[in-house]
């Protein structure tokens, strides 16, 4: 073990996590076309017909498989060139370092739920989001529209926006995706509440009955709050956002890509890719 670690230096790991970089910047950025699915066939039967040739040592198959995998890879530059063009402007365009929006499973990313609500917030759009964790809200999912939708900014000023028929009441969140809206949570009677609205009163209610995070967006001044475990905890000043990150983050499901190397790599050259993109040289 001690002599195969020997032998493999340095520039050999940068070189396959480079290697390994590209390939999966390809295949993400093939994934659901029509150059990804031919690419992910003409894989499975080079895979097959390699490892046949190789097992019974056929050595023609494997000249003929060779000459095919070469033929097809010029051919196909010319058959899916919209799909290989798209691909080289998502690259050239650091579309990779991206940070996602939604996760594969459909789930909201934390930070752009964070954006949305700040832009409530800066709108003056009154909202209400309770955010399911170990006890069920299906209770008071009832009371309201089931949505089952993907999160989006445009989807959230929609429902808060009055007079639309869904802006009066609470958005329910499960898994990262809108459960339902225009629910209507318990409101809490403590007396500490009584100069507070009905959104911030319904917010400590259903934090009183179950271990939901709910986040307020007042509508007389944009104020951001949370409401847990019965507590009413208001965010003011230039910690809003990443207070409100750190709390949302851990309300919504945990990213289930985990800490990959890719992931690694790219974090740092997001707030990198961030800070060029506001000019700031520091």
């Amino acid at each position: 073990m001690s002599a195969i670690m020997d032998s493999i230096s340095v520039s050999a790991i940068v070189q396959i996590a480079i290697l390994y970089v590209v390939i999966y910047t390809i295949l993400k950025g093939a994934r659901g076309s029509r150059f990804g699915q031919a690419l992910a066939g003409i894989g499975v039967l080079a895979a097959l017909l390699t490892a046949f040739s190789y097992l019974f040592h056929f050595d023609v198959l494997s000249r003929i498989v060779q000459f095919l995998l070469l033929y097809i890879a010029v051919s196909s530059v010319v058959i899916f060139q919209p799909e290989i063009r798209r691909i080289l402007m998502t690259v050239g365009a650091f579309g990779f370092l991206e940070r996602p929006k939604h996760r594969p499973d459909g789930s909201v990313d934390p930070k752009f739920m964070v954006d949305s609500i700040i832009e409530l917030s800066s709108l003056r759009v009154g909202a209400l989001i309770a955010f399911e964790r170990g006890i069920s809200l299906r209770s008071y999912e009832s009371t309201g529209v089931a949505l089952d939708a993907v999160y989006s900014r445009e989807l959230a000023r929609c429902i808060f926006t009055p007079p639309l028929p869904l802006h009066d009441g609470g958005l329910v969140m499960r898994d990262g995706r809108i459960a339902s809206a225009h629910c209507i949570f318990p409101v809490s009677n403590r007396p500490d509440l009584i100069s507070r609205g009905m959104r911030h009163r319904a917010a400590v209610g259903l934090s009183e009955e179950t271990d939901a995070l709910v986040v307020v967006v007042s509508e007389e001044t944009g104020d951001v709050s949370v409401a847990h475990n019965g507590r009413l905890i208001c965010l003011t000043g230039d910690a809003t956002r990443a207070s409100l990150l750190r709390w949302v983050a851990k309300a919504l499901p945990a990213d289930p890509r985990g800490r990959g190397v890719v992931r690694l790599l790219s974090e740092p050259l997001h707030r990198l890719v961030a800070r060029l993109s506001k000019g700031d040289g520091r």
